[in-house]
């Protein structure tokens, strides 16, 4: 009954069975350990054969829930929940990758992804080659005999440069490839990049999963096979999320569809607004005709998402005057929040690539970054209005 069931219906009621006290909601496990009523019991769940929690860095039932709730979602046979979501992308590639491999990965990735692959694998001997996100008629050439993972992220952070995940998924098994997708700005309930051949997908749950600034985590899902060997190295290395944070993204599971349809909606009402205003260069939603996938969003999401990006005809001067004149909106480097949220990508985010590695990806000095929130898109529009009157 349950792969009947819709979206919203399996995030609410996907969670563990009431303890002896019948709660209705699921209760805060806070502990560090568990115990057992037998030294039997204990040796047999040590040994993989008997029922039983051992430690919270390896499991616990509040981090449990929330694994099993993105598995359902996404689709997924097996998680990991960890800390945040570059300790995600760290562990997936970490897990999987030995001294000598060679890591494919779209150009458009989110600035720390970028350090991982550039400033840290090499310490390892691991080597990377980047592939334009839009144009996959040059990705064959990246492929080398040592190549083993294929990275992507789609929407882009912060470009919105979509991917074409049914190719990605040929590709990848074409050439003998671990496919990896960070589905951070789609979230499981736009997209599900395991249906296209993914293998792997991996989550900033800090972001939209969240929905409201609160907490940190992040989470790693795929086949059986591959989250064994994730699981090993999570467990053994330690990037393990709290309970408390587990317990607060779990229930803010429950009104993900409902959250994501309103950001989806006020996005493109804010992008359609922007592309009238004569400050503006350039207007990036994947849901806007304009965009340059607009077919390829509309095959492969249900909705836009929630960023928004502009670029603005006065440059960096003009992108950080209306930012310093918002009254509303909030500065700041996080997405995904109820609250409306501008930022600058060339001098935060992404501030440690070159300019020459920011251009590459579309990362102008003028372009902004726009986390739509859950305000009245009516009052967004009247902040950002007159952040641009006094602009000029």
């Amino acid at each position: 009954m349950e792969d009947q069931q819709g979206f919203s219906t399996q995030a609410i009621r996907q969670q563990l069975a009431a303890t002896a006290y019948r709660e209705h909601s699921t209760p805060l496990f806070m502990t560090s350990s568990f115990t057992f009523p037998t030294a039997e019991l204990m040796r047999d769940t040590f040994a993989g054969e008997g029922e039983g929690i051992i430690y919270s860095r390896y499991n616990n039932p509040n981090v449990d829930e929330f694994i099993q709730k993105m598995c359902v979602l996404e689709g997924a046979a097996a998680g990991f929940a960890t800390a945040s979501g570059m300790a995600a992308v760290f562990g997936a590639l970490m897990a999987l990758v030995r001294s000598g491999d060679h890591i494919i990965a779209t150009r458009a990735v989110f600035g720390s992804t970028h350090q991982i692959l550039t400033q840290l694998m090499p310490r390892w001997g691991v080597t990377h080659t980047y592939v334009a996100a839009a144009n996959t008629d040059g990705w064959a050439a990246a492929v080398q005999p040592n190549s083993r993972i294929l990275l992507l992220e789609t929407p882009s952070n912060p470009g919105l440069a979509l991917v074409d995940l049914a190719f990605a998924g040929a590709f990848a098994r074409e050439h003998g490839l671990i496919l990896m997708v960070d589905n951070c700005f789609a979230t499981p309930y736009l997209q599900r990049p395991l249906d296209y051949g993914a293998h792997l997908v991996m989550h900033s749950a800090t972001k939209w999963i969240d929905g409201q600034g609160r907490s940190l985590g992040g989470i790693i899902l795929g086949d059986q096979e591959l989250m064994d060997q994730v699981i090993f190295f999570c467990r053994h290395t330690g990037p393990a999320l709290s309970p408390f944070n587990a317990w607060l993204l779990s229930k803010s599971l429950e009104t993900l569809a409902i959250r994501m349809d309103a950001h989806c909606r006020q996005a493109l009402q804010l992008a359609t607004w922007l592309e009238q205003q004569s400050a503006m260069a350039q207007v990036s939603y994947p849901f806007l005709p304009s965009h340059a996938q607009y077919e390829l969003a509309q095959r492969q999401m249900k909705q836009g998402g929630g960023i928004v990006t502009c670029v603005f005809k006065g440059g960096a001067a003009a992108a950080l005057q209306l930012v310093n004149n918002l009254q509303l909106c909030t500065r700041s480097s996080n997405l995904g929040d109820t609250r409306t949220i501008v930022t600058h990508p060339a001098s935060t985010t992404h501030s440690k690539l070159t300019e020459a590695e920011r251009l590459a990806v579309g990362i102008t000095p003028g372009l902004l970054r726009i986390s739509v929130g859950l305000e009245d898109i009516a009052d967004i529009m009247a902040d950002l209005q007159q952040a641009l009157d006094r602009s000029h």
